[in-house]
């Protein structure tokens, strides 16, 4: 017998398009772990019917690494922390644009160019713009950037170039954000969100779970991520990095990462949820699981500075799910 507060409320979505309140879905989220299976069920059915088979898969390059001013305590590129990761300029066109092709061909529908630091100077947006006219020019693949914060000549500059996804994580919920981050206030990230929304972009923002965030934090976080009407929802599982602020934090049970990924899908029934960094050390043996939680879409490849498993084994457990990696616009 499933437990009838979830299957209530999934039937509500599914039929009539409800959208859960703040306080109903903390109520969900604080349902024992007895009823998990039953909330993974219910967001794959949820996702099903607004998503059907169809998938997304990303993948990411590294563009710029290192030297970042802000001070997020779980990142191994901040100039606050020593980490001994590589750290370098901005890639050149042609490794972008080589990067890129290759990502097609192994099976990615997105790839994005992805940098450190708060913005970019002049010369690095020119650079992320003309590597983005010649992906498009040579391969069907959708481009995306994640660059920081933007004026709107610049957004309407990579708009022009191609660029038709914009990513920018919120990271965490506001109520939690000054703790892990001080450097820059939480209201930066999001007008940056409602100006690559207004310029017409797609766009991705999310977070990373398992900071010391609380459920009623996560919920909160997914409820913002509605309110912006982000079109994307990319879901990363803190793996610690030694040097950093969160080195010692312990990794998120396998269950509670994937009760997140089906409380998320409650709260944004028909929006893109991505499973990104993090997921191979905290899922391990659960990693086809996601789609089941609510998933209907993954990050494949390496990440920023941390390894990913092979993209052959991902494509491997995406077909033998029944599930269709879809470009953009074919969805």
């Amino acid at each position: 017998m499933f437990n009838k507060q979830i299957a209530c409320l999934a039937e509500r979505i599914i039929d009539e398009g409800y959208v859960p309140p703040y306080e109903e879905a903390c109520a969900i989220a604080r349902l024992p772990e007895s009823d998990t299976l039953d909330l993974l069920t219910f967001a794959q059915k949820i996702t099903r019917n607004f998503k059907g088979n169809r998938i997304t898969l990303c993948a990411i390059l590294n563009a710029k690494s290192g030297f970042c001013t802000e001070d997020c305590a779980f990142c191994a590129q901040s100039s606050h922390h020593q980490t001994g990761i590589a750290t370098y300029d901005l890639k050149s066109e042609d490794f972008m644009v080589t990067d890129a092709i290759g990502r097609r061909k192994a099976g990615a529908t997105r790839f994005s160019m992805v940098t450190s630091g708060l913005m970019l100077t002049e010369e690095e947006i020119a650079a992320i713009c003309h590597a983005a006219e010649r992906i498009k020019k040579d391969s069907d693949i959708t481009v995306c950037t994640s660059i920081g914060t933007l004026t709107p000549e610049r957004a309407r500059a990579l708009k022009q170039s191609g660029v038709t996804v914009y990513h920018h994580n919120l990271e965490t919920a506001r109520s939690f954000f000054d703790q892990i981050c001080t450097t820059h206030e939480y209201d930066d990230d999001v007008n940056t969100l409602k100006l690559v929304k207004a310029e017409g972009f797609r766009v991705c923002s999310g977070g990373i779970l398992g900071l010391g965030e609380s459920w009623e934090q996560r919920v909160e976080l997914a409820c913002t991520l509605r309110d912006l009407g982000v079109d994307g929802i990319p879901l990363n599982f803190l793996n610690p990095v030694a040097g950093t602020r969160m080195e010692n934090r312990p990794l998120m049970a396998p269950m509670e990462a994937l009760k997140s990924i089906a409380l998320f899908r409650f709260i944004n029934p028909d929006r893109d949820i991505f499973i990104c960094g993090g997921r191979e050390v905290t899922l391990k043996d659960f990693q086809s699981w996601i789609f089941l939680a609510g998933a209907n879409g993954l990050m494949v490849g390496n990440y920023l500075t941390t390894q990913g498993r092979s993209v052959e084994m991902d494509m491997e457990m995406i077909r033998e799910l029944g599930l269709v990696p879809t470009l953009l616009g074919r969805e």
